[in-house]
């Protein structure tokens, strides 16, 4: 079975799409050098160690997976940082940061809307939240299109119709917007980017295996049990499917559609 916590030893190293999206929320976001940060949804805590780099400020880092908690600690408590195991769902912080950074980590978030009201609280006056997330529902057509043929191939079509998806994925820019002032927030940036980087298929494998791959072969998201068959398969048929989709170069052209959201609490 894959979730966070099991795939937490490679994750800094593998989800190559998620940390160049980051680059541009931190540009977006502006950190001053004493605003205190709360990153929500940490992982390993390798991008809370950039946030360190540019303030000078108190730096929380959270995430509902305990195997990433862990790395976090192993490697990056010394930087005066403090890590938490904690769902989004039960932060409970009044009025204690200037920025909330929440990188690759929205989609995770069902229901939003109780979620960003814990943010708005947290937030100080006129502190900032900004996310960058996987957007639309075809979020990544070329992760589509593999998953597909695990419906569609018999030693998977069975067990994968009792697969009930953990992502939240909105179709449009102003429904983002919409749904962070439902919470009070002021939203000063919503724009959805269609992004294109060019892969090895083992390489866009690994990046189907550092985050995709928690919710198709997390046990919790199935109303069967899943069998090591199952996962064996499930693996193969991706595979297979991303060699298919190479150019002649022997790439494939990955797409992604991201939000990148910046707003303020007023």
């Amino acid at each position: 079975m894959k979730d966070f916590s099991t795939i937490s030893q490679d994750y800094e190293n593998t989800a190559l799409v998620q940390k160049s999206a980051s680059d541009i929320l931190l540009e977006l976001l502006d950190i001053q050098e004493t605003d205190d940060i709360l990153d929500l949804g940490c992982g390993p805590g390798h991008l809370t160690k950039k946030i360190r780099e540019r303030t000078r400020g108190k730096i929380i880092g959270i995430d509902s997976a305990e195997g990433m908690i862990r790395k976090a600690k192993e490697v990056y408590c010394e930087d005066g940082i403090e890590f938490r195991h904690c769902e989004a769902g039960q932060i409970d912080f009044h009025e204690e940061f200037d920025v909330i950074f929440c990188n690759s980590a929205f989609q995770w978030f069902k229901p939003p809307g109780r979620i960003l009201k814990k943010c708005f609280q947290a937030l100080k006056k006129n502190g900032k939240i900004g996310i960058q997330a996987p957007a639309k529902h075809t979020y990544s057509p070329n992760f589509i299109k593999a998953v597909e043929q695990v419906h569609l191939d018999s030693r998977t079509k069975n067990i994968f119709a009792h697969f009930h998806s953990p992502w939240f994925f909105l179709e449009t820019s102003d429904e983002y917007k919409s749904l962070f002032e439902a919470s009070g927030f002021i939203v000063h940036h919503s724009q959805i980017d269609k992004v294109m980087s060019f892969h090895t298929p083992e390489e866009t494998y690994k990046i189907f295996d550092s985050g995709a791959s928690a919710g198709y072969l997390n046990q919790n998201y199935y109303e069967v049990q899943l069998t090591e068959e199952y996962i064996s398969a499930f693996q193969q048929i991706i595979k297979e499917a991303f060699k298919r989709q190479a150019n002649k170069e022997g790439k494939v052209e990955l797409i992604f559609y991201r939000i990148y959201l910046v707003a303020e609490k007023p």
